[in-house]
């Protein structure tokens, strides 16, 4: 007779074997999320991560950033009056392009994490075109929470 050996894996208990002795289930507590297109894995914030993490640049937010500058830039020079105009000339809600335009007052260490993809783990576009207030420093604590 055989014994099997024992694996204690972390703090979760021990993978469970079953009655035929072929399979071993382990339970991993990680969460699947859509971002910025992609499925992610998220693993708890209390587990160590197991490889580091490369930047990841976040296509979504990177062109609502881009979009907000390019309509600044568009208001600014003259080419549009008002966002009403602009909103019917790009086809897009007036609301809509008031909240990404916002995005042009985002602090340059903020704006400059997106485009590396180095801002927060858990940043999406949602978090961006919420209220964000004038002040540097309370928008990098409202927004970089989880840094890769």
């Amino acid at each position: 007779m055989t014994t099997q050996p024992s694996l204690i894996v972390g703090r979760l208990g021990r993978p469970t074997l079953s009655r035929d002795g072929r399979t071993i289930s382990v339970h991993i507590p990680i969460s699947i999320r859509h971002q910025g297109g992609r499925k992610q894995v998220v693993t708890p914030a209390d587990a160590t991560p197991w490889t580091s993490r490369a930047s990841r640049i976040d296509s979504t937010l990177v062109k609502a950033v881009v979009r907000a500058h390019r309509w600044r830039d568009m208001l600014e020079s003259g080419h549009y009056a008002t966002v009403r105009e602009l909103a019917k000339a790009e086809s897009i809600n007036e609301s809509y392009l008031s909240r990404v335009l916002r995005l042009t007052l985002l602090a340059p260490d903020i704006i400059q994490g997106i485009l590396e993809g180095q801002q927060s783990v858990d940043l999406e576009l949602d978090d961006l075109l919420e209220p964000i207030p004038p002040d540097w420093a309370q928008q990098r604590a409202q927004l970089v929470r989880n840094q890769p």
